[in-house]
């Protein structure tokens, strides 16, 4: 029998994202193993979660450490000693090191507010609705050194309303999120999508334009 593809999670917030891959995994739906759940600092809605499904977590204060890279180099060696294939950002809102990103680029996925290359960064949904806008959504992307400039996976599209708010389009777009990143956590697991040099391979194949999120799942985008 297989074993399960080892996955952490680095968290933020409420830790709805998370709460999608538990519930995928539960149900049969993602063939993965959380080996870790893991965040900065301690006091998360994601960790409570975590602990909640019986999960290791890990909780680590910036405060404590001189500068970023102590941080990020302490926490990634923490994570490594899981041993995961994959680490998933759901949510995470600190920027990584790049030298202590650099031997995980590759194994490391970022789900992202915002149809990138479009809003990189903070504040996406106010920022689509002040542009004017007719669509918004979320990608999925391989991270790198280049803050959400990494090769993109899948992106989900929605239409914004003539009376959207930043929450009212928060609210609409997180079902996507949750599917489509569950999605490509699982098209990684069964080594259907994967990184090379700066290209998504898809089945075996460079991947012209990122995935698209449709009623039944992911699909390659229209020629």
């Amino acid at each position: 029998m297989t074993s399960p593809f080892p996955v952490a999670v680095l968290a933020s917030g409420r830790g709805s994202n998370l709460a999608a891959l538990i519930d995928a995994q539960r149900s049969g739906r993602l063939p993965i193993e959380i080996v870790l759940v893991a965040r900065a600092k301690a006091h998360a809605p994601a960790l409570r979660l975590a602990e909640d499904a019986g999960l290791a977590t890990l909780a680590l204060d910036p405060a404590g450490y001189a500068n970023r890279t102590d941080f990020d180099a302490d926490l990634f060696a923490r994570i490594a000693a899981h041993s995961p294939a994959l680490i998933v950002l759901a949510g995470y809102m600190r920027i990584l090191d790049a030298a202590v990103l650099a031997p995980w680029v590759g194994r490391i996925i970022n789900i992202h507010p915002s149809l990138l290359p479009r809003y990189r960064g903070l504040r996406t949904h106010e920022r689509a609705i002040a542009a004017g806008d007719a669509t918004h959504g979320a990608s999925v992307h391989y991270v790198t050194q280049e803050l959400d400039g990494g090769p993109v996976i899948a992106q989900a599209e929605i239409p914004i309303a003539a009376d959207a708010t930043p929450a009212t389009l928060a609210a609409q777009l997180l079902p996507h999120e949750h599917r489509m990143l569950a999605a490509c956590v699982g098209l990684i697991a069964e080594q259907r999508v994967h990184l090379s040099g700066n290209t998504v391979h898809y089945e075996g194949r460079p991947l012209p334009a990122p995935l698209v999120l449709c009623a039944d799942g992911l699909r390659a985008a229209p020629a």
